[in-house]
Formats: structure tokens, C-alpha cells, sequence
């Protein structure tokens, strides 16, 4: 029993066999009955059966020859139910190995997959339900193999981002251990914004593991983006004065948007610290709000750095850059600020995206937000 119970392919072949079985038996037990009766019906019509004979005789003729006809029949039909159980055998035989076959070959793929090895696919054969779910087998095999292969480069992207800020301050520290380098303020600050750097990179990445895994909660209420800009523009105005940037609000009879207010504050943030980042001095940059449909688009545009069209498509990917639109020797940050504000805006219902004419042409990153009915 705990063998059929653990083979699938046994269980499909007893359900068949059971099935013939239970035809064979109906099939008898409906003869056994209904002969007798038709035997009856169909005989006594013909000369010589029943009318001609003496009391007693025909009934016992026809005694004889019902007794006789059903030992054929029984008989033919043993002989037809061995034929039909064997033909079952083959054919329930031949069938099960054909659905259990590539329900094995997913059991083995699985198996292989759990040890690591993602690459690993089946054989699709047919449209029906099993090779619909072989294509969405090799679909999830895909999607494990791209988060493993995320996985290890977010390892080696971290790895990275760590190795120079550490490698800069443990050179200054053996420098001032070693008496090469002498204790001055600059080179103090310069130990200060390393160390800065790998707090902002560790606030980044629990930031980044939080909202990627859904610990934290909305505070979805009506809200007016305009204020929401303005609050931004002014928590980064140090910024903007040091490198001389106008920054343009444009803003008109906007409607409110259900949205969390610090969420997207964060993320107009994120948007606007990227257009400073990359803006050249003296630059300029526009927040412009407009409602299309049933949603309020927002979109914070440069003139700065630009980026190819090649690269567009990766700028929301953890620590991207482009050699120059996303280098840090132009003030850049851990690459994660922009990961960060797809996930809070998506999680919104909203959707975000830039747009760039290449090199050198500045950038637009906009962003859709539900307008509050």
C-alpha cells in the first residue's frame, strides 16, 4: 500500500483497471438478468419453439437451449473480458507512463533547482494542462535563476560600494599611524565623509530591504504635491545654493493625490538630489505637475549629464551608473536612492520612468499618482 500510495502512475493504473473491472461486472449482472426475459421474447415466436409440442416439452426445450445459450454467452464473454483487461493493462500502462513521465522530470528538475542549479528546465511536449504547466515550471526556473544572479551581483554591488570608503579611511589611519601623514582638519573631514558615506550606504540598504520586503505601512491620504515640492525644494536648498541651480516650481490648479505624504516626499527627494547631482553648475531644473486622466504626473527635468538611450531602462536597477550620468566622481550616491522611489511609487499604484535625449541633453524622471476622487 505505500507503494501505490507514493506512485502516481500506479494509482492511474489501478483507476483504470478498477474502471473495467466495474464494467465487466455491471455487464454480467445486467445479462444475468435481462437474458432470461429476452431469451423468452424472441424465441417462442419461431415455428417449432413452443407451439406443436406436447405440454411440457417446448418449455423444457427452451429450458435447454436458454441453459446452453447462456453457457456461450458467459463463456464469450469471459473470453472478451480477458481481452478487455489486458488491452486496459497495455493501454493504462502506456497512458500513465506519458502523464507521469513529465511530472518525474519536473520532480527531478526541482530537486536540482533546490541544490542551486537554476539553469536547470523541462521539456515541454503539448498545450494541455501538463505542458502548460511545464511552460510555467521553466517560467519560474527563469525568475529564480535572475534573482540568483541579482543576488550575487547586489553581494558583489555592496562589496564594492564598502571596499572604498574602508580602503580610503584605513589608508589615512595607517598613514597617521606610521607618521607619514600629519593631523590636519582636511584630512580629518575627509576621514568624517567617508565614514558619512558608509552610513548613508547602510541607511540605503536597510531602507531598500524594508520596502522591497513590505515592512512598512501607507498612510494613503488626500495630498497636495505642490506643497509636497515645496518642502523638498527647501530641505535641499544648500544644495541648489552651492552649485547655483534655479530650480523652477510650475505648478498650477493641480488636484489633490492619495498618496503618503513622507513616502513621496522621499521620493521627490530622491528625484531632486539625482537632478542636482548631475546638473552642471549654474544649471537649471524644473518640477512641473499635471494631471493626465485619472492620475497627477510629476516629472523633475535637467539639463545636466543626460543619458544614453542603452542605459535607460537599467537607471531604476540597484547601484546602476553610467560612466558619466552616474558617476560618483560627480557627486553620486549608493545608486540606491532611485531603486528606492520606483518601489514606493509602484507600491502607490503609480508607475515611474525617465526619458533623456542622450549625452550631454539633461533628463526628465517622471512619476503618475491616483488623483483623490
Amino acid at each position: 500500500m505505500t507503494y501505490i500510495r507514493n506512485h502516481i502512475g500506479v494509482k492511474l493504473f489501478l483507476s483504470y483497471l478498477v474502471v473495467i473491472l466495474f464494467g465487466i461486472v455491471i455487464l454480467f449482472a445486467v445479462s444475468r438478468l435481462s437474458i432470461p426475459a429476452a431469451y423468452k421474447r424472441h424465441m417462442l415466436g419461431i415455428p417449432g419453439m413452443g407451439g406443436g409440442m406436447g405440454p411440457g416439452q417446448g418449455t423444457g426445450m427452451m429450458a435447454d437451449q436458454l441453459l446452453n445459450f447462456r453457457s456461450i454467452f458467459y463463456e464469450a464473454l469471459a473470453y472478451a473480458g480477458v481481452a478487455a483487461v489486458l488491452t486496459a493493462m497495455a493501454v493504462s500502462g502506456y497512458f500513465s507512463r506519458k502523464i507521469v513521465a513529465p511530472i518525474t522530470q519536473m520532480m527531478t528538475a526541482s530537486q536540482r533547482i533546490s541544490e542551486g542549479h537554476y539553469d536547470e528546465k523541462v521539456q515541454i511536449s503539448g498545450s494541455d494542462e501538463l505542458g502548460q504547466l511545464g511552460v510555467r515550471f521553466n517560467h519560474m526556473a527563469g525568475e529564480l535563476e535572475q534573482m540568483e544572479t541579482r543576488r550575487r551581483q547586489l553581494i558583489g554591488d555592496v562589496s564594492h560600494e564598502l571596499r572604498t570608503p574602508l580602503t580610503t579611511i584605513k589608508g589615512s589611519m595607517e598613514g597617521l599611524v606610521d607618521g607619514v601623514l600629519s593631523p590636519s582638519p582636511d584630512l580629518f573631514i575627509q576621514i568624517q565623509k567617508e565614514t558619512d558615506r558608509l552610513s548613508r550606504l547602510v541607511d540605503d540598504l536597510q531602507e531598500l530591504s524594508m520596502i522591497e520586503a513590505g515592512a512598512y505601512q501607507l498612510n494613503i491620504r488626500p495630498v497636495a504635491l505642490e506643497s509636497l515640492a515645496s518642502i523638498t525644494v527647501k530641505r535641499l536648498s544648500v544644495e541648489i545654493a552651492r552649485k547655483k541651480i534655479s530650480v523652477d516650481d510650475r505648478f498650477k490648479d493641480i488636484p489633490l493625490v492619495l498618496a503618503d505624504e513622507d513616502r513621496i516626499i522621499q521620493v521627490l527627494t530622491n528625484l531632486l538630489a539625482n537632478a542636482i547631482n548631475y546638473t552642471p553648475e549654474n544649471g537649471h531644473i524644473i518640477i512641473t505637475s499635471a494631471a493626465v486622466g485619472d492620475f497627477v504626473k510629476t516629472s523633475v527635468i535637467d539639463n545636466g549629464a543626460g543619458i544614453e538611450s542603452a542605459h535607460l531602462s537599467h537607471v531604476f536597477d540597484r547601484f546602476y551608473r553610467v560612466d558619466r550620468s552616474r558617476s560618483r566622481t560627480n557627486g553620486g550616491g549608493s545608486g540606491i536612492g532611485l531603486t528606492v522611489s520606483k518601489s514606493l511609487v509602484e507600491a502607490h499604484g503609480g508607475k515611474i520612468w525617465v526619458e533623456s535625449d542622450g549625452e550631454g541633453k539633461g533628463s526628465s524622471f517622471s512619476f503618475i499618482l491616483p488623483i483623490s476622487q
